[in-house]
This record gives C-alpha cells, structure tokens and sequence, in this order.
C-alpha cells in the first residue's frame, strides 16, 4: 500500500502507538509503517479525532465585518475543530431552500474545514424543501429572543416540532425565559435571562415535543437545566469556564446568551459533566466597536470556536476531566447526533485529526484567528494542537494554515435523495 499521509508514532488515547494510515481521507490501516506521499511524526503528541462544533455562527454577507467563513474556519482548524455547523440566523435569515444553498456556496468558496447549515425554524420556512436541499438539522430554534433571532410561542412551536418529526430531523433549540427592562449589568442579564426561568422553558420545551422526537438543548447553563431535558444536552466552555465575576459588571464582552451566571452555578453546571452529550463552542463574534456601546444596547454573543478544545485539554492535563470524555463530547457524539462519519483510528472512519502537545500555555487573542480579535478566555490555560489534519491533508502545521478545503457535510434528507 502506498498511502497519501503517514501519522506515524501516533499516540492513541489509549495509549498505544501507533501509525495511522490515510488515503482519499479515509483511514485504510493503523498499526505497522507503509510508504507515503508525506508523512507526520506524532513523537511527543496526543492525536484526538478532530472536534465537531455543532454550534457556529460563521457571520459572512453582510456580517463579513464581524466573521467570515475564511477567518471562522480557520479559527476553527487552529483550535483542533475540523468540521463547524452554521447556525442559520444570518442577515437575511435561512427560510427557504434557495438560501441555504447560498448559504452552502458562500462556504465551499472559502472554508478550510469540513462544514454544515442547519436550516431557520419559523413558521413560514419551508423546512421540508431545505431538508431536501441538504440543512444538517433545524435551529437554533428560538423559544426566547437572541441575536438576529425572534423567540416563538408555544403553539408555534409545537406546530413546527410535529413538521420537523415527520420529516425525521433533528430540532435544536435555544431555551430561555426573558423578563424585566434592558440590563444595565451582567447581574442584571443573568437576572433577566435567569436560571431558573431557563428549567423552566427546557421543562416546556420537551412537554412539547412529539414522542421520540430527535430534540437537542443548546447551550444550557444551569444544573437544573441539564436535568429537566429529554433528549441530548449541550454545554459551552463560557458556561463552564466563565462567570459574571470574573468581569468588570458591565463589561459588554461578556454579554452572551444565555448568560454567565454565578461562580456557585458554574461549579453546578461541571457537576452534571457526564449528562452533557455535547460541549460545543456557541462561536458569536460581535466587533469590539459593536461590543463598546452601553450595556443596555450591546449585542450579546462571544467568540469561542478556537479556544474550545485547547480549555478542555488543559483541563484534561490538571486532571479535571478525562480524555476520552472530551473526544466523546466534542467529537464523537455530535457527530452520532449528526448522523456524520466519525473521525477516528479504526479503517474507514474520517481522515481527521489535531495532535496536542504537553505543553499548557495561556490564551492571548493576539495570537488567535477569529476576525473581531478578541477572546473573553483571555489568560486562561489551554493548549492548542501543533498539527491538524482534514480530510487527510495537513491543514494547519505549528502555527501556519497549509493549503486545505474542507468538505460539505449534507443532512439525512439530501442523503436520502441522493440515495434513492
């Protein structure tokens, strides 16, 4: 066999050693050295399956200022994420399958890593034509107002729920309770959008939801949340990393939604780590200039897609979590929930891959790829990957993006089509 890449001397997270073995982007072998077009020495690294963030919002159009797909994807790759999912509350919105197949050119002309667009759940979207056109899943539903997003009554989406399950799609949905005048401070905010009324709309929400409905939480940030939720549960690193305290009160760069909350409901949400299927990054950047305004009138949302798996890494290095528990959350489950080939070291599974150092450093936004240039993350630990792979190509080597091309990554009812 004469392979295309060679990870050769790769540490497994099992701990065996190993060379994996590619061709066409997919693994054809692991274990004993073949011949290769190019080769990578893995002596002194950790390879993971590369991560998928199933919650991006990769900005471009008439966002561009903010984040473009170029600057998002490879924010992503420099992170170890090797697949993004585009959450379709763009400027104009994704309703109809003529958008979303704009939406998925605009990222196959500048993404350098693997991709897919979930479809915009509104009452008149025509879902069952994005859905055959090739949405991954639908939402971020908006059961409460956010960014670009408008929040939908109970009614409106119990009606959508029972379209979205006859088609068989999966329902991602952000739930909050919102209340009380604009917030002048972060207390203010978690007071706003509280915890509490956050278990609440999750309680509702799976009330309302047809039996064996394919419903995922998005971000959710509270330990009552988590355990009031049918269905799979995601958790972001601000929620998990960050609280209120540790910003200035009305520092607007750490408006997001839902909101950080307190140190002792930060602690809660690490409790409930082996509930959370899904740890992904929730990517929002806002331009500084958009972010220095008064709190009351600031745009809620934060970057993150960079910094999500080197925060967790570090963690894995102090001993807070284990490794296979990160691979689980960032990579292997959404990808299941996905229905998207896994990456991995067994033959046949997806060519992609980040090798991690030993090395714990600190976050420094100056060195990060997001377009808007700053990171709420700033000092905390991490480690970043030195290589990553895509597709079996090396996309990103020791700091320097190589030429790469990620791939578009179609939902179940364009597969079923194409299949048919």
């Amino acid at each position: 066999m004469i392979a295309d890449l060679v990870l050769r001397n790769a540490t497994l997270p099992t701990g065996r050693r190993a060379d994996i073995v590619v061709a066409d982007g997919i693994v054809r072998h692991v274990g004993a050295a073949v011949r290769a077009d190019e080769t990578v020495d893995c002596t002194g690294y950790t390879c993971l399956p590369g991560a998928v963030d199933m919650h991006v919002h990769m900005r471009g159009g008439v966002q561009a200022g903010k984040e473009d797909w170029r600057t998002g994807s490879t924010s992503a790759v420099a992170g170890g994420v090797t697949v993004v999912v585009d959450q379709p509350n763009t400027v104009p919105p994704l309703t109809t399958p003529e958008l979303l197949r704009a939406r998925i050119r605009e990222a196959e002309e500048r993404t350098v890593c693997g991709f897919a667009v979930n479809a915009g759940v509104v009452p008149e979207a025509d879902l069952a034509g994005m859905w055959g056109a090739g949405a991954m899943a639908f939402g971020e539903t908006f059961a409460a107002p956010s960014s670009y997003g408008e929040g939908l009554d109970a009614e409106t989406l119990r009606g959508l729920f029972a379209r979205i399950h006859a088609l068989g799609g999966v329902v991602t949905v952000h739930a909050e309770e919102v209340s009380g005048r604009a917030p002048a401070t972060l207390a203010d905010h978690d007071l706003a959008r509280s915890g509490g009324g956050e278990a609440r709309a999750v309680q509702k929400i799976a009330g309302l939801a047809p039996a064996g409905m394919r419903l995922h939480f998005c971000h959710l940030s509270t330990a009552a949340s988590i355990e009031a939720a049918r269905g799979t549960v995601e958790a972001t690193p601000h929620h998990l990393f960050l609280s209120r305290r540790m910003f200035d009160p009305d520092d607007t760069r750490a408006r997001v939604n839902p909101p950080l909350r307190d140190e002792e409901t930060r602690r809660g949400l690490w409790s409930c780590w082996d509930r959370i299927d899904v740890v992904a990054s929730d990517h929002a950047p806002h331009t500084i200039p958009e972010k220095s305004v008064p709190f009351e009138t600031a745009p809620s949302g934060i970057p993150g897609v960079e910094t999500m798996v080197p925060l967790l890494m570090a963690a894995v290095q102090r001993g807070r979590i284990t490794l296979a528990s990160v691979i689980e959350k960032t990579s292997w489950k959404p990808a299941a929930i996905l229905g998207i080939p896994r990456a991995g070291f067994e033959p046949g599974n997806r060519a992609d891959y980040a090798l991690y150092p030993d090395e714990i450093t600190r976050i420094d936004a100056s060195h990060l790829h997001a377009k808007c240039g700053w990171s709420p993350f700033e000092g905390l630990d991490a480690v970043f990957p030195e290589e990553v792979i895509v597709g079996g190509t090396r996309a990103y080597a020791h700091g320097e993006l190589r030429e790469a091309h990620g791939a578009w990554y179609p939902g179940q009812g364009y597969l079923s089509r194409e299949n048919k």
